[in-house]
């Protein structure tokens, strides 16, 4: 099954882009109104998160989120063929210097990244790094085998490393161990469980249990913090920028490098709200701050 999956996948990514975004085209319209994939999910999670917009103003916001979903999906298979040379042109870093001064001073950084703009183009950061600095990205593990392999293979291809979120710890802590300088990317907006939701933060419109386990490695660890700030040029362009979180994270109070985070991620969002992944059930065990 992997291998037939492998090599569907494999001709999909050597169609071109300009075709590419035709058939995505064409798939919006089966995905939103054929199959109203989410549609429900989707609708709640913008209503709620932007009180003040009309509902004209909220199914514009939809409709242009699924055209880009729909973009991002197939945007992502064309990993598994892309050259590195066609993702550097298309995927942009700035303020890569001083990342990579951080790390020559031997200084390991923790990444935050949220469910934002190409975020799967974003494993192709170690293109850009010295080729001594071990570059890797915690993901959560798919229960189906097959296409678990299959996402660690696309999302491996450009050189990054990837560590199921549920051995982060020990990753870290054989690297720290072994004096191997690294850049970790955490996917931060991620949704605890129930049972794990202790802290809450105020984000978009609701009181939102977030993950603080970002914070602590980055702390104990004495990690530098830095927020990806992943900005959609146009089609099938993007530029991230390296925005350091703070100067010192080991002196914050507990909670707030997370906040920081969040902080900065909702400031995305709201310039371009299109860009963010609304059809996961984020606010799940959330509370609505304006009822």
């Amino acid at each position: 099954m992997y291998y037939l999956l492998y090599s569907i996948i494999r001709i999909l990514s050597h169609i071109p882009f300009r075709v590419m975004y035709f058939i995505s085209d064409c798939l919006f319209y089966l995905v939103y109104y054929v199959f109203r994939y989410r549609r429900r999910i989707v609708r709640k999670n913008l209503t709620e998160s932007f009180t003040s917009k009309s509902e004209k103003e909220i199914i514009k916001i939809e409709k242009q989120f699924y055209h880009f979903f729909v973009d991002m999906i197939l945007e992502s298979v064309k990993l598994a063929s892309a050259s590195k040379d066609e993702i550097k042109r298309r995927m942009s870093f700035k303020n890569i210097e001083e990342v990579n001064e951080t790390l020559k001073q031997g200084k390991s950084i923790s990444l935050y990244l949220g469910h934002y703009a190409n975020w799967e183009w974003c494993s192709s950061i170690p293109l850009h790094l010295e080729s001594d600095v071990t570059s890797a990205q915690i993901y959560h593990k798919l229960s189906n085998q097959n296409m678990d392999r299959l996402m660690l293979y696309i999302r491996e291809r450009m050189g990054a490393v990837c560590v199921d979120m549920r051995k982060t710890a020990r990753y870290a802590t054989e690297l720290v161990a072994n004096r191997k300088v690294c850049i970790i990317g955490f996917i931060a907006d991620q949704s605890p469980k129930r049972v794990e939701s202790h802290h809450f933060l105020h984000f978009l419109n609701h009181n939102t249990p977030v993950l603080t386990g970002t914070e602590k490695i980055t702390k104990h660890y004495g990690f530098e913090a830095f927020f990806l700030n992943v900005k959609r040029v146009k089609r099938g362009y993007y530029e991230a920028e390296f925005i350091k979180l703070h100067d010192n994270p080991q002196s914050l109070p507990d909670y707030e490098l997370t906040s920081l985070y969040y902080r900065m991620l909702e400031k995305c969002i709201n310039t371009h709200p299109e860009l963010y992944l609304w059809s996961h059930n984020r606010f799940r065990n959330a509370e609505i701050l304006n009822k």
